[in-house]
């Protein structure tokens, strides 16, 4: 399927290639006319690939599909439901489910900040013995758990998310590609600019959040050649406590929008609502993650500062993992959940970026399509 619509947009792409032949480096390119482009702001130096029509995907095609036999089980990451961002959109994925196929057995168990392998390994083995199939494990942190337990219960189907380094026979990973999306919110962060000065904030220094960030400085460059972009993170690997602290959050985000950045990104899980905090009282503006975090109502108070959230539709992977299992075509999952069949995106609720969205649509297309290749290690 993503074969099939990149060589759709191949003559697009041929045509984005040339515009952007500088565009897409670290340094971006500088000199480009954006006089067609009427949503650029001052920040911006660089023509956006044009946009054409193009289709999109959906999880919800084809006929219906009964799984009422099936008991679900999600082991949440840190924050577990209500983190407004990673968990939730899991969560919302099982509720779809529920609506659509008829699964009415769910249990829930959530990860404690400083829990250590062995419960995470007794969570997932109780969960087994209990007669639960599939378990989803929602998080790299399990990882480590998921390739202890899952050869112990040969006929329980586990699916991880994050995370494809357990090869056994009934591990699904559910992976995503977060550079991509994050490379769209990272053009649209320097759209929106007033001071050519954009942030990132980043919950846990892992080689998955700096995915998010890689992302992000990609997109930001190629958008234009003289912004300045700040990064931080809340804490380093192997302490996940900086998925769970607002108040972190709020003391980085902060510190970035003083030293003048007006619109930060961040990655950061439930400490994300610390951000939000920050940019509505610096009146700036703020990008959320995950889930669409304007909709979201443990942050609706600060609806008003989220001009857009990357999208990384665990939802939408969850549900096609319970919809494939249900239907045993397990086979017909996407190897990784990217641009192509709408993994990750951005989000257009509240308005904020209605009036660049042709622009985005034209940098979508144009990795899609191969022209922009995103980086996945932060290029600084």
């Amino acid at each position: 399927m993503r074969k099939t619509r990149a060589t759709t947009l191949a003559a697009t792409a041929m045509a984005a290639a040339l515009a952007l032949a500088g565009c897409a480096k670290d340094s971006g390119t500088s000199g480009s006319s954006n006089n067609d482009n009427a949503a650029a702001g001052s920040c911006v130096t660089a023509q956006a690939p044009a946009a054409t029509a193009a289709s999109t995907t959906s999880s919800a095609a084809g006929e219906r599909v009964d799984a009422s036999k099936l008991r679900v089980a999600l082991a949440f990451d840190i924050g577990g439901r209500g983190d407004a961002s990673f968990n939730d959109a899991a969560a919302a994925g099982v509720d779809k489910a529920k609506a659509d196929m008829g699964v009415t057995d769910v249990r829930e168990s959530t990860a404690s900040p400083t829990e250590d392998e062995a419960a995470k390994e007794q969570r997932l083995t109780q969960l087994a013995a209990d007669g639960y199939s599939p378990i989803l494990a929602i998080g790299f942190a399990y990882a480590s758990a998921v390739q202890a337990v899952a050869p112990k219960f040969p006929n329980t189907q586990f699916a991880i998310v994050d995370d494809d380094s357990v090869t056994a026979p009934n591990v699904t990973p559910l992976v995503f590609s977060e550079e991509q999306g994050s490379f769209l919110v990272g053009v649209a962060a320097v759209y929106k600019s007033k001071n050519c000065h954009v942030g990132f904030v980043g919950g846990v220094n892992t080689p998955l959040i700096q995915k998010f960030e890689a992302g992000f400085i990609a997109g930001a460059k190629a958008a234009s050649n003289k912004v300045q972009i700040t990064s931080d993170y809340l804490t380093p690997a192997g302490d996940n406590t900086g998925f769970q602290d607002p108040a972190k959050g709020n003391i980085k985000a902060a510190a970035e929008f003083s030293a003048g950045a007006d619109v930060v990104y961040q990655a950061a899980g439930a400490s994300g609502k610390g951000v939000f905090q920050a940019a509505s009282a610096a009146k700036g503006l703020a990008i959320g993650v995950d889930s669409d975090q304007y909709n979201q109502s443990t942050v609706a108070e600060y609806k008003d500062v989220i001009m857009t959230s990357m999208l990384k539709r665990v939802d939408v992977a969850v549900y096609d993992y319970i919809r494939a299992l249900a239907s045993n075509t397990l086979s017909s999952l996407p190897k990784r959940f990217d641009l192509s069949v709408d993994g990750v995106g951005y989000s257009t609720s509240g308005g904020k970026v209605d009036d660049i969205k042709p622009q985005l649509e034209g940098y979508k297309q144009a990795i899609i399509s191969g022209a922009i290749t995103v980086p996945t290690t932060p290029q600084k």
